[in-house]
């Protein structure tokens, strides 16, 4: 790539032309000189010492002519000459290769293609195994043929069986005391080199097939680390403008984002070397152990970054490594949206306009921490003593002159050593914790550039899907698609595939493969809300969860805006008896005191819905509803300037307690129980129940619709609540029978003979009322009268009971 190129590259900052992979490539990639030499120069000094021991040993002596050692010569070591013509063949064939498409493919995907297909139908363990053990035996097989040559005996008997006690009864007595002193020090070595292999894997190019096109929906983050890139690959169009390469990225973000996946991306994509950082690879039992693994993994990003011109090394989990300090990062420059209230506040810049001695104070004072609190990177720190300090002294420590006569010899001579090359290293680190990573590893120079890698917008969400879903076979529309990314708002990159895999699961279990619109719904139900129980409720406790998340739904249907309806459901999951789940219709960054007054009023559906409907009575059930509705209301009034004060109660410890505040012997916070926020919270939870109960009271007809949809078919879509609510045909239920005023009443008897059942604690005598169908819905015509069905439980008119 020229500089030209790359300039332009960086100016468009959109468009990137992907390396090719290895299977689209038409040619070898031609290799460098050396490479294409190098054996050949060790096979023609190895011959060419053959020759001279020919001549020194067995023709000079006696005084015969140079041409008896060369003919000698050719026939004692002819071996080596035979490996000489096939690496000539081997680096004609690499050159062959490099010029023409058509040899280059035959033998790439006929011949060593085809061998791959017939080993890939092998069972992987079998083949693993053979291939170690032939490795093995030409490993055996060489050396004691080379051992039998040296000794002039038997290759096998004395070639390995032999030659080490000749090796050692040939030592001197000293000799031998120093081997058994080394020995005991190459014991305690070889311990802790092992210790210190592992975790660490490196690729060469081409060796991953992902690239910046499997990438979904980061599109933003996605440009800057192209950038990154090309500057690697081209650091002169920055340096010799005075500025200096980039040396390290922070990608930060939820679970599930795409950041191991950009990473792998840059892998596929990058024409260096990458070598990926297992997470617990710096994770040690023995002190030390740790830091000899740094300093192994820096010798070879040294020894890569020189031979290749840069490497890209990758931490994946990188809150694995510790921090040295309980304020971690919020003493730097860098922001990973720490609120100065709670964790729930929607911050504005975070606390960058205070003075850091301010900040500081405030943080220490959230986290409950005292000045002396600190949190090594030591043992259960996750790094390993020093290891932390050693990976930040590697990073941008000093870097020693190589080689032993560079930093000795030339200084004894009285010559300066030749300075270290420029090391070449691009440090990407991956992390969901950013707040657990040392301040001095995020510093400019270490690392230059933070990007969050949040959720995806819904665009970059349709994207997603559409990536994925081009994978299977599916009849799904574009709308459909478009439908979907709404309906998901937080979804990752690794949730819409999981998801889309499991509508495939649902396809394939039905006897299908292609994906439609309702394998795509049940997937993502169960992976959202879990399977659920098989369990069934009596009939009067059937009724009452279905009116208590009738009164969610249609206080949501009614108040809210800001969310629409997803789901409702009465099946039970676990210890969950039903629920009504809302997803924003757009992507909303802000929330506004309207909302959450909305927020508070479906919370308290529950409650006013069930003192409504039985009479003040009302079940365990609403405990986590009041719980979020008093979270809510507490925000509000204390945190968020929604009602009548502005005072933040975010520093009210700050200011009696300095870290914490008192608490009472029961461990609550005597703070809290001593101000008036308790009670300003209850006098608006009060004045909201009151609204509640209205709103209910007024649509009770339309709550006892959607109970009774939800008592037919346990599980309804937020379009099939809201065609009940409004008397239309949903895709499931058709709401028009809610509207008749005979079915209304009907619905009602039901009720009271359910709360009449509730009230004796028994079961309810009254079979719940089926609405008519009508028009071509009806069988034979028949569509008038309502059905009744034994037990309570609706069936169609069509179907007769067993």
């Amino acid at each position: 790539m020229s500089k030209q190129r790359t300039r332009t590259s960086i100016q468009r900052d959109t468009t990137h032309v992907s390396r090719p992979r290895l299977s689209e490539r038409e040619r070898r990639v031609p290799a460098t000189f050396w490479d294409r030499i190098k054996f050949v120069i060790l096979l023609l000094g190895l011959w060419a010492c053959g020759l001279a021991i020919v001549w020194t040993t067995t023709v000079n002596p006696i005084g015969g002519p140079f041409s008896d050692a060369l003919r000698i010569a050719f026939r004692d070591y002819a071996w080596i000459l035979v490996l000489l013509g096939i690496e000539v063949l081997r680096q004609l064939h690499f050159l062959i290769e490099e010029q023409s498409k058509a040899y280059y493919r035959f033998w790439q995907k006929t011949v060593f293609g085809g061998a791959s297909r017939r080993l890939g139908a092998m069972d992987d363990w079998t083949r693993f195994r053979a291939a170690r053990a032939f490795k093995a035996f030409i490993f055996l097989l060489a050396l004691s043929t080379f051992l039998g040559r040296v000794f002039k005996t038997d290759p096998v008997w004395f070639g390995l069986l032999d030659a080490p006690g000749r090796l050692v009864a040939a030592l001197p007595f000293v000799f031998q005391l120093t081997f058994g002193f080394l020995f005991i020090i190459i014991q305690f070595g070889g311990l802790f080199w092992f210790l210190s292999r592992g975790g660490i894997d490196t690729y060469m190019p081409d060796d991953l097939e992902t690239r910046f096109s499997d990438v979904k929906g980061q599109d933003p983050v996605l440009e800057r680390v192209q950038e990154n890139m090309i500057f690697l690959d081209d650091p002169e169009s920055i340096e010799e403008r005075g500025g200096y390469v980039p040396g390290g990225l922070l990608l930060w973000g939820p679970p599930g984002t795409g950041k191991t996946l950009m990473a792998q991306a840059v892998a596929g994509e990058t024409a260096k070397p990458f070598v990926f950082v297992d997470p617990g690879a710096f994770v040690q039992m023995f002190m030390g152990v740790g830091i000899l693994k740094v300093k192994s993994l820096y010798r070879k990003l040294r020894k890569l970054a020189v031979r290749y011109g840069g490497v890209i090394v990758f931490f994946d989990e990188a809150d694995s490594l510790g921090n040295r300090g309980s304020l971690g990062s919020q003493g730097g420059g860098w922001s990973f949206g720490a609120s100065s209230g709670s964790a729930l506040d929607p911050g504005c810049n975070g606390l960058a306009y205070l003075a850091p001695a301010t900040r500081d104070a405030i943080v220490r004072s959230e986290m409950g921490a005292t000045k002396d609190q600190v949190i090594m990177g030591g043992f259960g720190g996750g790094g390993g003593m020093g290891t932390l300090q050693a990976l930040l002294s590697e990073m941008s420590g000093l870097k020693k002159p190589r080689g032993f006569i560079n930093r000795y010899v030339r200084r004894l001579l009285g010559m300066k050593p030749k300075p270290p090359p420029k090391y070449r290293i691009l440090h990407i680190f991956a992390t969901n914790m950013p707040q657990s990573l040392d301040e001095a590893m995020l510093r400019p120079g270490r690392i230059d550039r933070i990007y969050k890698v949040g959720y995806p917008s819904k665009e970059g969400r349709k994207a997603t899907y559409d990536y994925y879903l081009a994978k299977v076979r599916h009849d799904l529309t574009a709308a459909d698609i478009d439908k979907l990314a709404t309906m998901t708002p937080y979804a990752t990159g690794a949730s819409i595939q999981d998801m889309v895999n499991e509508a495939l699961v649902i396809a394939i279990r039905d006897g299908r493969d292609v994906i439609n619109w309702a394998d795509v719904t049940r997937a993502k139900q169960l992976k959202e809300h879990g399977l659920p129980d098989d369990s069934e409720y009596v009939n009067r406790e059937r009724h009452a969860v279905a009116i208590h998340e009738a009164c969610h739904a249609v206080a949501a249907y009614r108040t809210r805006r800001h969310m629409v309806i997803d789901m409702a459901t009465i099946e039970r999951r676990g210890d969950i008896g039903g629920f009504v789940s809302s997803i924003p219709p757009e992507d909303q960054f802000v929330q506004w005191r309207s909302e959450r007054d909305a927020d508070i009023i479906v919370s308290l559906a529950s409650l006013a819905g069930e003192r409504l409907f039985f009479d003040g009575d009302n079940s365990a059930g609403v405990g986590g509803d009041m719980r979020g509705a008093t979270a809510v209301a507490a925000l509000m009034l204390g945190f968020w300037a929604m009602g009548d004060t502005v005072a933040s109660h975010g520093v009210s410890k700050l200011a009696i307690g300095g870290g914490g505040g008192a608490s009472a012997e029961d461990g609550t916070d005597r703070n809290f129980l001593e101000s008036d926020l308790v009670k300003r919270v209850e006098a608006k939870l009060q004045e909201m129940l009151e609204v509640t109960t209205q709103l209910l009271r007024e649509n009770r007809n339309e709550v006892l619709a959607v109970a009774h949809a939800l008592e037919t078919h346990r599980t309804v879509s937020g379009d099939d609540v809201e065609a009940i609510i409004e008397g239309r045909q949903g895709p499931l239920v058709d709401g028009r029978p809610y509207k008749d005023d005979g079915f209304t009443e009907e619905m009602e008897r039901y009720h009271e003979a359910a709360l009449e059942a509730h009230r004796q604690h028994a079961r309810v005598d009254l079979s719940m009322p089926v609405p008519a169908l009508t028009g071509a819905a009806a069988p034979n015509g028949q569509g008038n009268g309502h059905v009744r069905l034994q037990d309570g439980l609706p069936r169609r008119p069509d179907v007769e009971p067993d």
